[in-house]
């Protein structure tokens, strides 16, 4: 063949499009490759549902009625959770696809899996996740590789994407002023260096450190940034909130300009779909390339920040931040820079581009959404999605046993009951080991065979055939799909970790983890409290079982949570100590449970506890005004091959609604408590530094809205009326309002009530930071050191 020509081609898909004909709907499906980017058309592709075959005739009867006509009808030899024997309904129109469904609503008559989209149902029924090879006759046609064909299947190509970091700097009403573009992952000028570069509007100025290409209006600016895709042509596009608001923008000021912003790979325009619903929502519509937003790419991989703003999260992950802050109002301040020093927003812009660049690269952000789709199937820019994944992976393989999938809500949904929690015994202690169960939830789920179908058979089967599960549930022990799953992601993951793959290992951790929250959730369309329940139970199962087998050897559980089990050891000594108990003890449970399982049931055992850690010094609190042990919240002093460090879990210093006076003071008071050091004059010192205005920098809430401000009526807390009065003042000085839907507000306690650190017109309320914020700490832990916060107080106020 000749260069312009290939028969077959691996590569990434990067989007996914639909377009209906005559003879049906071509599936459009844009790949990175190697050999550069493809367009594989799939034709002659039909909307399809499903009824029972006993309604097939009614159905028929409503639809004539109507005018309504299917393409094909298909008798299956598949059959529902309730052992109805069903048939496929086809049509080449997704309006009369509608119209059909709409017809059997009013008629009462069920139907099913119309919910999957075409192009998903297409690639899960071939096992296509991510990768796909296409084997074809492929042509060149200068610009990307072509082919038209209904023969694809699954591939193994993990090519790198090309990207391009893009923010877009506009007017506080949304006129463009520049576009940063910085591509750092792949060199694209001559000298084989990186590419960044500011478009900008205005006449040119000298800038050294900066490449600005400087055009005269915005319709300039929009045709440059046009030609640029054309010339450099990214695989993914990736930003801070970038399509819901750069890409939004740039569609609508293309509108502005009656310009077709043509920046998709075939040539065709950026377009914005607004939500029906919701016009603050919508869409973006790039063909041949993807979308990457740093945000929700941050939450997808598990990442968890206070703000997820770009400020907050770039000083989170290396101590550097964007080039305009501590302005009242930044957007008015970009107008200024714009119009008198724009070569400074043009660095300010570029810094974006540069920050969301360097976040993605630490975080290894493209890399685990390609890893993850090539596990799912899930699109690369999809968010959350996890019910998604897990109907991808599983609906081919029930298809393949004979089944249809329920519907959402055909079961009613019900509670169940959530991960097991022991009852605590407060105090302080030396040397607490902690046990952990090695993904519990799966394991249970791969050991006792838990599953959707295999609960539709186990109920058909023989009790002695079946294995229980919880609330009625009984399994089969051999027609399954969810333990197999698990049993390849297991092997995939423990690959990828001799291989020392993260964004792979960690991309299999969410999603096997995800796999009971699906079950347990009434918007999975294979919800049912029976599974969820037979796991969450079984967990509570093991987990007091492991304990009174833990404590037969003399040694005391003094907490329990979901699957860690927390050990004193009595007697110890030395971490070396701790160690090898800890190891021995983890020996002795797997063992039981071995024995055990196999004994009793038959089942080969896939639970396994690691010794995860160990304390040397461990402080367990009780409930706020009560002798009881607290739960979720515990401080250890933790042993590891690099030193000592302190752990809090669910205290004041890791929840960002206590302020960081209270943070550091815990710390601090912790610290001196597990080093048998005296706490009495940091106590005093740091009220009394409190009070001598030294800290007030120290002092800010910071708390996030999370609905809009006039939906507060009743028991308004305070972080709303701080924010309240910040939009006064705001409206007051003709400054646009920054918390009307919702927001994060900085916000002091005054001797007025609250308000907004931007405004702080009042003197400090010091006392309430001393009830509030330093008195609980202290009396956590001060009474079991024989100690009194009020009378440390009061005494050291005697003195003067």
């Amino acid at each position: 063949m000749s260069e312009n020509q290939l028969s077959e081609l691996q590569g990434l898909i990067l989007s996914r499009q639909q377009r209906e004909t005559v003879q049906g709907v071509d599936l459009i499906l844009w790949l990175a490759t190697e050999r550069g980017p493809c367009q594989i058309m799939i034709p002659g592709q039909r909307y399809v549902f499903i009824v029972c075959q006993q309604d097939i005739t009614q159905a028929v009867d409503l639809w004539s009625e109507k005018g309504l006509l299917a393409q094909e009808i298909r008798r299956l030899t598949l059959k529902s959770f309730n052992q109805q024997s069903v048939a496929a309904v086809y049509s080449l129109t997704q309006k009369q696809f509608r119209a059909m469904q709409d017809v059997l609503t009013a008629a009462s008559i069920a139907f099913f899996e119309a919910d999957i989209k075409l192009t998903d149902r297409y690639l899960m029924e071939r096992f296509i996740y991510g990768s796909v090879k296409v084997t074809a006759d492929i042509q060149w046609n200068g610009r990307y590789w072509f082919c038209r064909t209904g023969k694809i299947s699954p591939g193994n190509a993990v090519p790198k994407l090309k990207m391009v970091s893009l923010d877009v700097e506009c007017s506080p009403r949304g006129e463009l002023y520049s576009v940063g573009l910085s591509c750092g992952n792949f060199p694209l000028d001559e000298e084989g260096g990186q590419y960044a570069a500011v478009l900008m509007i205005g006449t040119a100025q000298p800038a050294e450190d900066i490449n600005i290409h400087w055009v005269k209006d915005e319709r300039s600016l929009l045709l440059a940034l046009q030609e640029w895709f054309k010339q450099y042509d990214p695989d993914a596009v990736i930003g801070w909130a970038v399509g819901s608001f750069d890409m939004r923008l740039l569609a609508e000021r293309a509108a502005v300009h009656n310009i077709q912003l043509k920046i998709g790979r075939d040539g065709s325009p950026l377009r914005w779909l607004t939500h029906r619903s919701d016009p603050q929502q919508g869409a973006v519509i790039l063909n041949g390339r993807v979308i990457l937003d740093g945000i929700d790419q941050l939450k997808n991989a598990s990442w968890q920040f206070e703000s997820f703003s770009l400020e907050f999260v770039s000083q989170a992950m290396f101590a550097e931040g964007k080039l305009i802050t501590d302005v009242q109002d930044k957007g008015l301040e970009i107008k200024r820079q714009f119009e008198q020093e724009p070569v400074s927003l043009a660095r300010y812009n570029l810094q974006d581009c540069l920050l969301v660049e360097r976040i993605f690269d630490k975080a290894q952000l493209a890399e685990y959404c390609i890893q993850r789709a090539r596990l799912t199937g899930l699109a690369l820019d999809r968010r959350g999605a996890s019910v998604a994944a897990f109907t991808n992976l599983y609906l081919p393989l029930l298809h393949r046993s004979g089944y249809i999938a329920p519907n959402i809500g055909d079961i009613e949904a019900q509670h169940s009951p959530g991960g097991f929690v022991m009852d605590s015994t407060p105090g302080l202690y030396s040397w607490v080991l902690v046990l952990d169960f090695k993904s519990l939830y799966p394991s249970i789920i791969r050991t006792f065979k838990i599953d959707p179908m295999g609960l539709i058979e186990g109920l058909l089967e023989p009790q002695l055939d079946s294995l229980p599960g919880f609330r009625g549930a009984r399994f089969s022990r051999i027609k399954h799909h969810l333990p197999g799953i698990i049993d390849k992601l297991t092997a995939a993951r423990e690959l990828a970790k001799k291989e020392n793959n993260q964004p792979f290992q960690h991309a299999i951790k969410i999603i096997m983890n995800s796999m009971y929250g699906v079950l347990g959730s009434a918007g999975c369309r294979f919800h049912d409290t029976r599974l969820a329940s037979s796991i969450t139970l079984r967990g509570h199962e093991i987990m007091c079982e492991t304990r009174d087998f833990i404590e037969s050897f003399n040694e005391q559980v003094i907490y329990g949570d979901t699957d860690s089990t927390f050990v004193w050891l009595q007697g110890c000594d030395n971490a070396q100590q701790a160690q090898a108990r800890g190891q021995m003890l983890a020996k002795q449970i797997n063992e039981y449970w071995t024995k055990k399982l196999k004994t009793e049931l038959n089942l080969d055992c896939y639970l396994e506890i690691e010794f995860e850690t160990c304390f040397s010094k461990f402080f367990m609190p009780t409930l706020r005004g009560s002798e009881t042990g607290s739960k979720k919240r515990y401080v250890g002093l933790k042993q590891t091959d690099a030193g000592e460090s302190l752990l809090f879990k669910g205290l004041e210093t890791v929840r960002s609604d206590w302020t960081e006076l209270a943070q550091e003071f815990q710390k601090s008071l912790y610290t001196k408590v597990f080093a048998e050091q005296p706490v009495e004059q940091l106590v005093i010192n740091t009220v009394n530094e409190l009070k001598s205005g030294n800290f007030d920098h120290k002092l800010v809430y910071h708390k996030r809205l999370r609905r809009p401000l006039d939906a507060y009526l009743k028991n308004v807390p305070p972080q709303v009326r701080a924010a309240r009065l910040a939009d006064h003042n705001n409206a007051q000085l003709g400054r646009p309002l920054r918390y009307q839907r919702r927001g994060r507000i900085a916000y002091l306690i005054t001797l007025n009530g609250p308000e907004p650190q931007e405004y702080l017109s009042s003197a400090i309320d010091y006392q309430h930071y001393i009830d509030k914020q330093l008195k609980p700490i202290a009396e956590a832990i001060l009474p079991l050191l024989g100690k009194d916060f009020d009378q440390l107080i009061s005494d050291q106020m005697s003195l003067f």
